[in-house]
């Protein structure tokens, strides 16, 4: 019978010159990450088209559009003007922005119970709210990715 020893060993953690200017940068990407609620929105560019008073509803959309820069909230609502750099910072294989997309999405559940007495979720309720937190998740991601690209000059001279 084989036994399985686990090995300590102190981690593994790369030594730099600058080390102070990369506690600064790890301070800075905390500080961003766990206050995103309180700092400045990115100014987006935000579109409405104007809408009939008999009209419906909009309809939901909430697509992004990387190569025209544009996130489509509904039928009347867009933001433009979104940086390139944005799509870059990514939480698993999406980015930031998209991964906060899809949560906001009216989703019908399967179940019948469900869907018929506890679905009350509609996005138009929560509209503004998130708008201004895809406008937090840009400053988020712009400053994230600026710190990224100085950690990664640095780390390659």
């Amino acid at each position: 019978m084989s036994y399985l020893y686990l090995k300590r060993e102190f981690p593994r953690l790369p030594f730099y010159e600058n080390f102070q200017q990369w506690v600064k940068w790890g301070k800075k990407l905390i500080d961003l990450h766990i206050n995103y609620e309180t700092i400045k929105p990115f100014p987006l560019t935000r579109i409405d088209l104007p809408t009939p008073e008999n009209s419906p509803t909009p309809k939901l959309k909430l697509k992004a559009d990387k190569t025209k820069d544009k996130i489509f909230i509904d039928t009347i609502t867009t933001l433009e003007k979104i940086p390139k750099i944005v799509w870059e910072y990514r939480l698993g294989n999406r980015s930031a922005l998209e991964w906060v997309l899809d949560q906001y999405k009216e989703k019908k559940p399967r179940d019948k119970t469900i869907a018929e007495k506890f679905n009350t979720y509609r996005f138009a309720d929560y509209k503004e709210t998130v708008i201004d937190l895809l406008k937090k998740v840009c400053t988020v991601s712009v400053e994230t990715m600026k710190i990224i690209q100085k950690m990664e000059t640095t780390d390659k001279s």
